[in-house]
């Protein structure tokens, strides 16, 4: 085996069982990303130290971690919440979260290494080594989830770690190990597996969070062999340093190469899905993770979609270009831009320039050279302009891939290619303000159905919408809500015209 990590550095003062006690229990209570930032250099030191035994320094690395249990879900709830937060709030909770997976995962592995490269006394330890590679295994895993909730950059090093830690697992046979009746080192690889093959970066925060604790409940029902079969369309080699590929043809043979699948899961996330369409209820197992059944129901279609042995077809053919875009972001910007021959004010300050990669009849794919601002996410409203064109069109943030610095891949899906500006008033409001939105005119003219969008609370379903446009009122019954965002509403509604 290679060695995971090397080892050295002074003694700690947590090797006293006593004094390590005192010290966990001496973390500020009201401060949990300050606690955080100590567990974490408790576990750098605590697995540098020289002079603890295998067995006593395994015993702290599993005390320290779960000390930190209670604070990663304070702050990984506050990191969530649905109030938008600042830029500097947001980098806290996601730098103290991020930055104790990485020394938590880090230290295990270290551990790890101590047995596979026969440590004096590790033997003596190897009760702890099912546990200890649990706690290191999702550590690791929880450290790549991060990346995802920020929508990278991701350091594939990480999967290196991964992947060494499990074939060791493996070469122990203590894959299938059962630690505290309900995991094992094999489950929680493969819940690994399963989330980044499940293309979390088309997910927003809280939907990533969400699919994750769904990959949890069905993971015992996952598949995962050392060679390729149809029914396993994802795989991996544990002896490189990479991230779970989908098998578009069959992988070459290798000793390192797992391949894996739902299985039996993803008839029991469509069996959900179809409960909830009847119910319209939040499942209990997901309370507390997601109060609103719609939610639940797209992540659900969203992973039985990449879980299918079949890779999602597009619906549309992309083609290869280069050239610029013109982007204007929310609601506001759009409104703006679209109505900016009526606007003064409009300077055109707020539009940033992409550059598109490929194009097809449903959307961009576009490279960011540099982010602006800490507005892009996926599900985010924008206004594009292709370079040489004169109308613009709306559309939806759909995935966000940061690489380096603070460049971004990005995928949006388009809206409406002939948007327009409108005043929108509710019916029966007499003597009310008009509310201006966006209208949202598909390919089709002719179309009974059009998409408005508002900013949120504007309307609610039972409520039409009145617009006069050139002479002629526009009346606008709903028939649905769409998609929602921070700064926006997309209401589906019929459209009648008459004579005003």
């Amino acid at each position: 085996m290679i060695k995971l990590f090397g080892s050295g550095g002074p003694d700690h003062p947590m090797a006293d069982a006593k004094e390590a006690r005192q010290l966990l229990e001496q973390l500020p209570a009201q401060d949990p990303i300050k606690a955080l930032e100590e567990l974490g250099h408790w576990h750098e030191s605590v697995s540098l130290a020289e002079g603890f035994r295998p067995e006593r320094r395994i015993q702290l690395l599993l005390q320290i971690d779960d000390a930190a249990q209670s604070r990663l879900t304070k702050v990984t709830r506050d990191y969530l919440a649905p109030s938008r937060l600042s830029r500097v709030q947001e980098n806290r909770l996601w730098t103290a979260a991020h930055g104790y997976w990485c020394q938590a995962g880090m230290a295990m592995a270290r551990s790890v290494d101590l047995f596979v490269q026969g440590a004096k006394g590790a033997e003596a330890a190897k009760t702890l080594l099912p546990q200890l590679l649990v706690r290191c295994l999702r550590a690791l895993a929880q450290q790549i989830k991060w990346m995802h909730l920020r929508y990278g950059p991701y350091d594939s090093a990480v999967w290196g770690v991964l992947n060494r830690v499990y074939a060791y697992a493996e070469a122990r046979n203590l894959a299938q190990a059962r630690v505290q009746g309900d995991t094992s080192p094999r489950l929680e690889y493969l819940r690994g597996l399963m989330f980044s093959a499940s293309s979390p970066e088309g997910l927003l925060p809280s939907e990533i969070e969400l699919a994750e604790r769904i990959i949890t409940q069905f993971s015992a029902h996952f598949n995962l062999a050392a060679a390729s079969a149809a029914e396993l369309p994802y795989w991996t080699d544990l002896g490189q340093a990479m991230a779970p590929l989908r098998a578009l043809r069959p992988p070459a043979p290798a000793q390192g190469l797992r391949c894996f699948g739902a299985g039996a899961a993803l008839n029991e996330v469509t069996a959900l899905a179809e409960r909830i369409r009847v119910t319209a209820a939040v499942p209990s197992v997901l309370l507390g993770f997601a109060d609103d059944a719609d939610e639940v129901l797209e992540v659900l279609e969203h992973l039985a979609m990449y879980w299918s042995a079949q890779p999602p077809e597009r619906k549309h053919q992309r083609h290869s270009v280069k050239s610029r875009l013109s982007v204007a972001n929310g609601l506001k910007g759009v409104i703006e831009t679209l109505g900016e021959s009526a606007s003064l004010a409009f300077d055109g300050s707020a539009v940033e320039s992409w550059i598109v990669e490929n194009v097809s009849a449903g959307g961009f794919g576009a490279v960011i050279s540099q982010v602006k601002g800490d507005w892009l996410r996926v599900g985010a409203l924008v206004a594009m302009q292709p370079e040489g064109g004169s109308n613009w069109v709306v559309g939806l943030v759909r995935r966000v891939n940061k690489t380096a610095g603070q460049q971004a891949r990005v995928g949006i899906q388009t809206l409406s290619r002939s948007p327009s500006v409108s005043q929108f008033a509710i019916s029966g409001s007499r003597g009310a303000a008009g509310e201006q939105g966006v209208l949202l005119k598909g390919s089709d003219p002719a179309a009974a159905e059009v998409q408005i969008a508002l900013r949120p609370g504007v309307f609610a379903p039972g409520q039409n919408l009145e617009a006069t446009r050139a002479g002629r009122q526009h009346i606008y019954m709903p028939t649905g809500f769409g998609e929602r965002g921070e700064d926006f509403e997309i209401g589906r509604f019929r459209e009648m015209v008459r004579d005003a």
